[in-house]
């Protein structure tokens, strides 16, 4: 590139193809991100950076790209939400009870995007073990601050990016990364997305490995990768998505596939379900505004909107928090101060030890969340809540593959509000209800992602929500595609960044 001061503005796509063209080096690219990322150290997107290991990286990929047999993202710099494990970067969950911890391997799909030549920037910010929708749960200090804090909406830092995966927002939507990993619960790719207005997709349950991401709600964690397109995120899903059988039990026998192909398609005939109950009482009237535009701009395009309903939407907010929580409180038993992570300094016993360790390596919020898995996994209370949580997600997929009878994909608001601002959400239960779009596919196991809309209240943006049928990741990211050819939303950018 003639002015290295550019190379912020390119997305995925752009930038690949510039490096694979020499235009620009890997090395270039990577300390041009580096020094955004040092100069814009305030949002607190990143938990960890290693200069050294990033500018190594960034060499082999040159090397790589001199040969002409260069990976398909050779050199195309990238942030990892610190829930992927790392060999080159420590990895915490954004906990103390992780903190300082050293990965002896890395996450196969941080090893997928490394095979395909990507270059690692560093962690990023996110609620602790991913428990949080607003980022403000983050209970280690990011690079360059004194205390733990959140990290910042670059479109207004008073309000919070979403969450968990924050970090991964904040950094794409402000240029500090190109793209970045995320992982997505109960909608902790999609939510972040729209607060930050940039582009996230959750593919189906399984498409992509959970090996060496660290565990939250094993029957709903997926990753997904986050940027500000549509084709961005193609390209990346491509390299993200396969089987990983040997080291995922849950990982499915799916072939990988190239996503980038079906975008240029026509959308003219497609049928778009509109849910009533994504439409209800709930929903302010800037989110409305802005997502009923955007479905409009659909009509224009030759799709055709179906009204549909999916009669138990309000219940998935009760089943998620009774099935996520108890499968966190399974999986964090394994944070105890035997193996690895913190300990506690003085205990009188072993018992004494684990309940120390515990104490102070978690998070107020992980130990309410762990608190009520142990309840409803309780002898008297699973039959009562567990397996009656389970009974009703069942019914929730079923309720999504009546609407799929009548529409090809499904639309509507991706939250109830645009981003709220810092330490508004006081009250647990408040943030909780907030999932209520955003969860419904994520107990179904479907994919779904979240495309920039408009701007709602105070300048924030907001963002669309697209569902597909299992395996259908390349219809969403067609339709996605196509809108963002009609519209300029994606290409909007914070003042300042």
């Amino acid at each position: 590139m003639n002015n290295n001061t550019d190379l912020h503005d390119l997305g995925v796509t752009q930038l690949a193809a510039a490096l694979r063209a020499k235009q620009v080096s890997a090395v270039e690219a990577a300390q041009h991100f580096l020094a955004r990322a040092k100069a814009h150290q305030g949002l607190a997107a990143y938990l960890a950076i290693d200069e050294d290991v990033t500018l190594a990286q960034a060499r082999a990929q040159d090397a790589a790209l001199a040969t002409g047999q260069a990976a398909p993202l050779a050199g195309l710099p990238i942030a990892h939400k610190d829930v992927f494990v790392t060999r080159d970067f420590p990895t915490t969950a954004a906990s103390k009870m992780l903190a300082g911890y050293r990965s002896p391997f890395d996450a196969t799909v941080v090893a997928r995007l490394a095979q395909a030549g990507c270059v690692t920037l560093g962690k990023l910010s996110c609620d602790e073990f991913a428990m949080g929708a607003s980022n403000e749960k983050a209970a280690i200090a990011a690079l360059g601050l004194d205390a733990p804090q959140p990290a910042h909406n670059p479109w207004n830092p008073r309000h919070v990016p979403g969450g968990s995966s924050g970090g991964s927002a904040v950094a794409v939507a402000a240029r500090l990364a190109p793209a970045a990993t995320g992982t997505d619960t109960g909608g902790s790719i999609r939510q972040p997305a729209s607060f930050c207005g940039i582009t996230g997709i959750k593919p189906t349950y399984g498409r992509a490995s959970r090996y060496g991401m660290i565990a939250f709600a094993s029957s709903l964690d997926q990753a997904g990768p986050m940027a500000r397109s549509a084709e961005d995120c193609a390209l990346l899903l491509s390299q993200i998505c396969g089987p990983d059988p040997e080291r995922d039990a849950t990982s499915l026998d799916h072939p990988a596939e190239d996503f980038t192909r079906g975008l240029q398609g026509s959308i003219a005939g497609l049928r778009i379900g509109v849910p009533a109950e994504f439409f209800s009482d709930g929903l302010q009237d800037d989110v409305r505004t802005a997502v009923e535009a955007a479905l409009k701009e659909y009509e224009k395009l030759g799709a055709r909107l179906v009204p549909i309903s999916l009669p138990r939407t309000a219940l998935s907010v009760p089943v998620y928090y009774i099935l996520a929580p108890a499968e966190a409180s399974s999986n964090l038993s394994r944070f105890d101060g035997v193996r690895y992570g913190h300990r506690a300094e003085k205990y009188a016993d072993l018992l004494d030890m684990y309940k120390k360790t515990r104490a102070e390596g978690f998070g107020d919020e992980v130990k309410r969340r762990i608190m009520i898995g142990t309840y409803v996994l309780s002898e008297g209370y699973y039959d009562a809540y567990y397996l009656q949580a389970q009974k009703i997600r069942r019914m929730i997929a079923d309720d999504f593959q009546a609407a799929f009878q009548q529409c090809d994909l499904i639309a509507g608001p991706v939250a109830p509000s645009v981003a709220p601002q810092l330490g508004a959400q006081t009250d647990p239960v408040s943030s909780y209800l907030a999932d209520i779009y955003t969860l419904p596919a994520s107990l179904a196991g479907l994919p779904g992602m979240s495309v920039p809309a408009g701007f709602g209240g105070a300048g924030l943006p907001v963002g669309l929500q697209l569902i597909g049928n299992y395996f259908q990741e390349g219809r969403l990211l067609n339709a996605a595609h196509q809108l963002q050819l009609a519209t300029d939303h994606h290409l909007r950018r914070p003042e300042g960044f």
